[in-house]
């Protein structure tokens, strides 16, 4: 069987993604998957969790068709980690490499979260002042836009209703 990319090199990369009981196949030599980004766990090393998360990444819900890896050259501001590095070894090199590598990272961690955006957990003991906590900024904003739009009434609602929820904290 040849690459169903550059039809000249045996396929000796089989990728099948499963995706709401559809299954696609895509048969591709080692080179034309490399440029696709399509990264798989290296059989001939041991197995290790950094070569599996690092295998996490490149294959999210997509159309197996439109993989794309980031140019080879380009480097995390922050940390000068590149794609690959983060692919080979699972881990980010710092906060930056999110922004940098955005759109590769995107789909593997609405995959693995199901989100891209970090919620967290509340906990049970102190979860309510964390609640109220969070409903405080949201109307801070709300509070800001109002005074914003000149709408000096429901500002002065807003603030009045925020120092109330700040007395219950205290």
């Amino acid at each position: 069987m040849y690459c169903e990319e550059c039809k000249q090199k045996p396929a000796t990369v089989h990728f099948t993604q499963m995706f709401n009981g559809k299954k696609t196949e895509i048969h591709l030599c080692e080179e034309c998957a490399a440029k696709k980004g399509v990264m798989f766990l290296d059989t001939d090393n041991k197995f290790s969790i950094s070569n599996l998360l690092g295998s996490f990444f490149g294959s999210g819900n997509l159309n197996i068709h439109e993989i794309t890896a980031p140019s080879p050259s380009q480097r995390c501001p922050g940390c000068g980690m590149r794609f690959m590095d983060i692919v080979q070894n699972g881990k980010l090199g710092c906060s930056e490499c999110y922004v940098t590598f955005d759109q590769q990272l995107e789909p593997t961690l609405r995959r693995i979260h199901g989100n891209s955006q970090h919620v967290g957990k509340i906990p049970v003991h102190g979860g309510k002042k964390v609640l109220v906590k969070k409903e405080i900024e949201r109307l801070k904003q709300q509070l800001q836009q109002a005074v914003n739009r000149e709408e000096y009434e429901k500002a002065a609602e807003i603030r009045d209703y925020i120092k109330k929820l700040e007395k219950k904290l205290s």
